[in-house]
């Protein structure tokens, strides 16, 4: 079997073959460290990690790029705001980035480069795109020329007339045309600068993607290149005008491009008070594999929409999962079932078929998750049954779950953390059984009610057991 991805350039699904098998290079943006990462921040942050994670299991040798820009004029507009210099609000939001990162499991990219770190690379880029004849300096920076790429519009499939729409030029503007683009701005008093051949400066946003890439992936042509719908126009079409100007080849081989989030069915915005920052959901929820759920539940390249109601749904069916833990735990002391003898079944191997011929096909979680939500089934009617073989088939169903779980950087088998611990529960559980043998009612409802607080939830069964899990 191959793998599949939907070419955001062709418009069509392709099957994915590298330049240099079994090595991939993908290059995805990142965020602009100016505010608060928020949950449509996550999903790109996810789903890429999804890709990547997916990509090295079925075999590629991956090398990952993800940028940080930390010079751009909502940056200088924000610090002014605060009154604070622009490093600060910087340092500050890179650390709350990375902070947000690590809650959610995010793997880190093997190289995160900053645009600042990188300015002299683009000043030299900049140097040959104005000798190859495609940019030219103004009283106010540099410019690319758009009508001298002629292949400009390639990406969005916009021609000249239908991008010139609404664009207007601005009076204090220098560039020949409305659709050409900074590649350097020249500085105005009091803002950062570097300097250059053109005069005191910053990089133009869009330049710095095209020179980070080249320069960590070392590669004139991309395997991936990755981002959100949103910037194919106009960031993503002025990366392969700049790039492709510059090298003669093609920028990326293929473009992958996730749909928008967002909130309650309008766009989130801090105007309209539904701006949901990726500390916002921790702090209410806890636990990241919630979103997490949320977002396998779409394709990554259809638009989501957040709303109490996905997230309660999301809550359910994570339960399902918990719940099969807590069965394993009470049977066999553990979540995990390596203590029982291996084995398996051609039966249950179909499931690891299913999901591995869903993800080939342009990453499709929502069919994927369902097959490990069949695969928990599964194993509950198999705890339930009295067949001999079950524990060879729970234990190899539990391995194949455990491959799909970590290519969805889901913590669920991992998680043991809590105010309190698996095993002082046990004793308290113990405890207030006692209790109510001793008819000591109240404190028997102390202890439950003291689990309570600290999140854990108990169940009476009616053979007079008592299971427990940890509240979602």
């Amino acid at each position: 079997m191959s793998i599949h991805i939907y070419n955001s350039l062709t418009r069509t699904k392709e099957e994915f073959i590298p330049e240099k098998p079994p090595h991939v290079n993908i290059y995805t943006c990142g965020v602009t460290v100016y505010d608060e990462s928020h949950i449509g921040h996550a999903r790109s942050l996810y789903i890429f990690d999804v890709i990547r994670r997916y990509l090295k299991y079925r075999g590629f040798k991956v090398k990952f790029v993800r940028n940080i820009t930390d010079i751009d004029d909502k940056i200088i507009n924000r610090a002014r705001e605060l009154k604070i210099d622009w490093k600060e609000l910087v340092r500050t939001y890179i650390a709350r980035y990375q902070e947000d990162a690590r809650g959610l499991g995010i793997e880190k990219g093997d190289y995160e480069p900053r645009a600042t770190e990188n300015i002299p690379d683009m000043v030299r880029y900049i140097g040959v795109l104005i000798d190859k004849g495609y940019a030219y300096v103004t009283a106010t920076g540099v410019y690319f020329n758009v009508r001298k790429f002629r292949e400009y519009g390639k990406l969005s499939g916009q021609g000249i007339g239908q991008m010139l729409t609404g664009v207007r030029k601005e009076p204090d503007e220098t560039k020949e045309d409305p659709l050409d683009f900074a590649l350097w701005k020249l500085s105005k008093e009091g803002e950062p600068f570097w300097e250059s051949p053109w005069g005191n400066g910053r990089p133009g946003w869009h330049i710095e993607c095209s020179v980070m890439s080249r320069k960590f992936l070392k590669a004139d042509t991309l395997d991936i290149h990755a981002g959100g719908r949103d910037l194919i126009f106009p960031h993503h079409e002025n990366e392969i005008a700049q790039a492709e100007a510059l090298t003669d080849k093609p920028f990326a081989k293929y473009w992958i491009h996730h749909g928008l989030l967002t909130i309650n069915g309008q766009k989130m915005s801090k105007s309209l008070g539904n701006f949901v920052t990726i500390k916002d959901f921790m702090d209410k929820y806890k636990d990241a594999d919630l979103l997490k759920l949320f977002f396998l539940s779409a394709h990554y390249a259809h638009p989501i929409d957040y709303t109490q109601e996905r997230i309660e749904e999301a809550k359910k069916a994570y339960e399902r999962i918990d719940i099969l833990m807590k069965r394993l735990e009470e049977i066999y002391g553990t979540r995990d079932v390596n203590e029982v003898i291996s084995g398996g079944t051609g039966a249950i191997g179909q499931f690891k078929d299913k999901f591995i011929e869903y993800m080939d096909d342009d990453f499709n979680t929502p069919r994927a998750l369902s097959v490990l939500f069949d695969m928990v089934n599964r194993c509950n009617q198999l705890l339930d049954s009295d067949d001999e073989m079950k524990n060879f088939k729970l234990n190899y169903a539990m391995d194949i779950i455990k491959e799909m779980v970590d290519i969805f950087g889901l913590a669920f088998l991992k998680k043991t953390s809590g105010s309190v611990s698996d095993d002082q529960i046990i004793r308290y559980i113990a405890a207030r059984s006692q209790y109510k043998q001793q008819q000591k009612y109240k404190e028997a409802d102390e202890i439950r009610q003291k689990l309570e607080e600290q999140g854990v939830i108990l169940e009476d069964t009616k053979d007079g057991k008592t299971t427990w899990r940890r509240r979602l």
